[in-house]
């Protein structure tokens, strides 16, 4: 590598550190490798370093031979044994300390080749360049494992840049992120190059970089944009006990405090509605009812079937979880839902099997 050379190499390394925050002595220590590398190649020899000038980009090569004795030392079968000596790696103590007086045995004496082939500069030029690209990627994936590694159940904001038939993809800076199509908010239109907030759902660390797996049907995405709204939820004054979701249509949250002073249903909705309504607006007319948690099950199942009035519940099995929601006619579609959506929901909440009955059935069985 020339002085021309060696300056371009060190003006595009600069420019890369800059652009992507590589640590330049990574690349430098590299490159030293390298060369050291394709100069016991191109000439044989056996013991071989490089140094770079990280301001010239020149580069110095250096044959080295380890400090030795031929004094006897005994193996580890007790037997006695006088070292092999090479010459072409090695050199004797006496004959070092010629050179420099206090060199101990394991140190290296260098000296510096002064005649470098010349094919050994092409040679130079293209390990730079092969050097250069894979640090590149090295650093860039290193750079991303960092920015994402700690990013699971994350909401993070990006820009739609393309889709294919069964995904999209989430420019998420230095990554991209796939929203599969049947994890969006059903009915809702995406836009290229428009924003979008979405829910890490799973992070992978490949060989080939990282995967990033982005939701906004998961429940988990209902349950950061409310602590992100909500600031009781984020310094813990309320807790949100359990989110159930279908997604679109309606989600059930349940919520607590352990101050009594502390409404949490409220601090939830806000005045007429306000807190809620930040999260609402961005659900694409998806539904959210606040259910206050109570240990007791009967209760936690009562309000978890809102809007629903007057259930009784008895608990059929507590190890199995299940339970008898029992009702009045008027209140029995409430109950159940479309679909039966609400006792889905409820169930989900409550983690209790929840079975429905009107009074008048009851009776009759």
């Amino acid at each position: 590598m020339n002085s021309k050379q060696a300056k371009e190499f060190i003006k595009a390394l600069d420019a890369l550190v800059a652009e992507k925050g590589i640590d330049k002595k990574i690349v430098i220590e590299a490159m030293e490798a390298a060369m050291a590398n394709a100069y016991k190649k191109n000439t044989g020899m056996p013991n071989v370093k490089a140094t770079v000038n990280e301001e010239t980009g020149q580069i110095r090569l250096f044959t080295y031979k380890t400090v030795v004795t031929l004094d006897p030392y005994v193996n580890e079968e007790g037997e006695e044994v006088t070292p092999v000596f090479d010459e072409n790696t090695q050199i004797l103590l006496d004959d070092a300390r010629k050179i420099v007086d206090d060199i101990k045995v394991g140190e290296t004496i260098d000296t510096e080749v002064k005649i470098i082939p010349e094919e050994f500069g092409r040679v130079a030029v293209l390990s730079a360049k092969q050097i250069i690209v894979q640090k590149v990627k090295e650093a860039e994936k290193e750079l991303v494992n960092q920015e994402f590694g700690d990013k699971q159940d994350e909401i993070l904001i990006g820009t739609l840049s393309r889709e294919d038939a069964k995904n999209y993809y989430v420019d998420l800076g230095r990554a991209h992120g796939v929203l599969p199509k049947d994890e969006i908010i059903p009915g809702e239109k995406l836009e290229m190059g428009s924003t979008i907030k979405v829910y890490v759902s799973k992070i992978e660390m490949g060989t080939k970089g990282i995967f990033i797996l982005l939701s906004r049907s998961h429940y988990g995405f209902i349950k950061r944009l409310l602590e992100n709204e909500i600031p009781e939820l984020s310094d813990g004054t309320v807790v949100l006990y359990s989110v159930a979701r279908d997604a679109g249509n309606r989600s059930k949250i349940a919520v607590y405090s352990e101050y009594d002073k502390v409404d949490p249903v409220g601090a939830i909705i806000g005045e007429k509605g306000s807190r809620i309504n930040r999260v609402l607006n961005q659900l694409n007319g998806e539904k959210i009812d606040v259910i206050l948690y109570d240990k007791d099950p009967v209760r936690f199942i009562q309000n978890a079937l809102s809007p629903a009035k007057d259930v009784e519940v008895r608990i059929i099995d507590e190890k199995n979880k299940e339970a008898l929601a029992i009702v009045n006619d008027e209140n029995s579609s409430l109950a159940i839902g479309k679909k039966g959506q609400n006792v889905k929901l409820a169930s989900r909440l409550t983690r209790y099997k929840i079975t429905i009955k009107k009074a008048g059935e009851l009776n009759e069985e």
